[in-house]
């Protein structure tokens, strides 16, 4: 007698309501299988893991306003990930970086079992599973630097275009983007984040800032001789003598 499987809660994210619809058809017709949310987009996504923590996620990668790679970037819940893609390039770079297992569209009711079942083998030997976040960014496919910065609040998601930022700031396990006189905090280190910024705009001044150069006034020595960026807004970071020579040497290139 074969053993009931393993109960698995299933989003299913695409911006096309066709290609979810044959998703939610194929999945009906596999056992132990529970659809909990449908998302049209990846706000909507990143929304729905935060709140339903479902055990799988099977994620368009091609999507307005957030790709999949942003939608992994923001979900810090534990989550099977199967890729759907019209695109192979970025099938083949998922499955490349673990993830679970990805459909190349179009694809059958026999190409999901496939994947469901791979899912399945995996959780139920507990085999770790990689982070979203360094899956997102080992998958991702990089145009050049960040235009933007995605930070999840709870179920909200902030974007930040870089050139609304002032300065990033280490803060513990996380960094603190300055924006407009708010601060939004993100799990990541400043190594990363100037890693993704443009380095002709955003220089780390200290071992604990990254300073946007658009934002800066002038340098001056504080009281104990030590110098210290002067920004637009009267904001002041201090500034090391390596991020000194950096400094300097950007602004003699602008």
């Amino acid at each position: 007698m074969s053993e009931t499987p393993r109960r698995l809660r299933i989003a299913i994210v695409d911006d096309e309501e066709l290609a979810r619809s044959v998703v939610r058809e194929y999945l009906s017709a596999q056992a132990g299988v529970e659809v909990v949310a449908e998302c049209a987009n990846g706000f909507e996504a990143v929304k729905a893991v935060a709140e339903l923590r479902p055990d799988v996620l099977f994620l368009d990668v091609q999507m307005p306003k957030l790709d999949g790679f942003e939608v992994l970037e923001l979900v810090s819940h534990d989550v099977a990930v199967v890729f759907t893609t019209a695109y192979d390039e970025y099938a083949l770079r998922a499955f490349e970086v673990h993830a679970i297992d990805y459909l190349l569209k179009p694809f059958g009711p026999e190409r999901l079992a496939a994947a469901l079942a791979r899912v399945r083998e995996r959780l139920d030997r507990a085999e770790p599973q990689a982070a979203v976040s360094d899956l997102a960014a080992a998958a991702r496919v990089r145009q050049g630097h960040a235009a933007r910065v995605l930070v999840r609040d709870g179920p909200r998601v902030h974007v930040i275009p870089v050139d609304r930022i002032d300065y990033v700031q280490a803060q513990d396990d996380y960094i603190c983007f300055r924006s407009h006189g708010k601060d939004y905090l993100k799990e990541q280190t400043l190594a990363e984040a100037e890693a993704s910024l443009d380095p002709a705009r955003f220089v780390r001044v200290h071992r604990s800032y990254v300073l946007n150069v658009d934002r800066l006034v002038r340098v001056d020595l504080d009281e104990r001789e030590n110098r210290v960026a002067v920004l637009i807004d009267g904001k002041t970071l201090p500034v090391s003598r390596s991020g000194y020579e950096r400094l300097s040497r950007v602004l003699k290139e602008r």
